[in-house]
């Protein structure tokens, strides 16, 4: 499987479901701002023309200024702002990543589900084609021994009739010998996607106990205006990067998932265009899985995405009726490296 930390890139504060509170509620202090301070010109004016007033109205300038120049004190007020849109975003939107990810637990669950459903008549029809294919190479041979017999005997009709059923059923033949082909390729993608689901699922589910615990520890133990003092001391703050390692587990869980329901719909589509009994499928269906064949690499597959590709167009034979295999877990959690700071 993939390394959850290829490619990934932190959420920018402004890109989060807080970070849009945030903006909406910065928008609104900006407006509100100018027109307190419009309404407020004449009493400032007042103010500035006493002297004790004006050194007090001063004073509040420079402590806004200062805040603005040091560096520690912006990423201190910045860090204040960022908790409060995030625990008033958190009253109406999920943005918890242990609960987001016990969300996706319960998708993996219903995902794997349908999967082996989908393996088990992906398999049954692969049946179904193989038995046709079989069945024309016996047809074949025989049309083609009786066009010889009827050759023999110069009957000129009859070997012109076998010779081109016999022609045409080698045709269809090699039709369905490409469709066999691509259900090969679904079955072994759909078996190797559910097995590194199995072990995403299991690895997320040791994660989310493990931290879980941990998580509550680390707030209970780093309130506030405890990492309100790390900020200021120039440290970096523990609890805020143990939720950043928890939310690149999510966003990699997700888009795990996502490609994970994607290609179930795409092999749904593909197997709902097929009808062997009348020796018929779509040619979009095919288009669509050699598509998805060209497109990079996949977050659940990696590197072995081609390997597949490669296996079930080769002369690697696949045995159908042998059972899913048990998913291999490595040693370790795929995702354990994220904890280390």
């Amino acid at each position: 499987m993939s390394d959850p930390l290829h490619n990934y890139n932190p959420k920018n504060f402004w890109k989060r479901p807080e970070g849009k509170t945030g903006i909406v509620f910065l928008a609104g202090l900006l407006i509100g701002g100018g027109l307190f301070f419009v309404k407020a010109l004449p009493t400032l004016v007042a103010i500035a023309s006493n002297t004790l007033s004006l050194v007090v109205l001063l004073m509040g300038i420079a402590a806004v200024v200062y805040m603005a120049i040091d560096s520690k004190m912006r990423n201190l007020v910045f860090y204040m702002y960022k908790s409060l849109m995030r625990f008033i975003t958190g009253i109406f939107v999920q943005i918890d990543p242990i609960g987001i990810l016990e969300t996706y637990i319960a998708d993996l669950k219903a995902n794997l589900s349908k999967m082996s459903t989908q393996i088990g008549n992906l398999r049954g029809e692969m049946r179904k084609l193989k038995t046709i294919i079989l069945s024309n190479e016996s047809q074949i041979k025989t049309n083609l021994a009786m066009a010889n017999k009827a050759k023999e005997v110069e009957n000129q009709n009859i070997m012109i009739l076998k010779t081109r059923k016999a022609g045409r059923l080698k045709e269809s033949n090699m039709k369905l010998s490409d469709l066999y082909t691509k259900m090969e390729v679904l079955y072994r993608v759909l078996s190797k996607m559910y097995e590194n689901s199995e072990v995403l699922m299991e690895d997320v589910k040791d994660q989310v106990q493990v931290k879980k615990i941990e998580r509550d520890a680390i707030h209970a133990s780093h309130s506030v205006m405890k990492s309100a003092r790390s900020i200021i001391s120039g440290n970096s703050d523990k609890r805020e990067m143990f939720d950043m390692a928890l939310e690149s587990i999510a966003e990699d869980v997700g888009t795990k998932i996502g490609e994970m329901e994607h290609f179930m719909e795409l092999s749904g589509n593909f197997m709902d265009s097929i009808d062997l009994q009348n020796g018929i499928f779509e040619e979009e269906g095919l288009k669509m899985l050699e598509q998805w064949e060209k497109e990079g690499v996949s977050f659940l597959l990696g590197d072995e995405k081609q390997n597949l590709v490669d296996l079930a167009e080769g002369s690697n034979e696949l045995d159908i009726d042998a059972p899913l295999p048990k998913p291999k877990k490595k040693d370790g959690n795929q995702y354990s490296d994220l904890f280390d700071f």
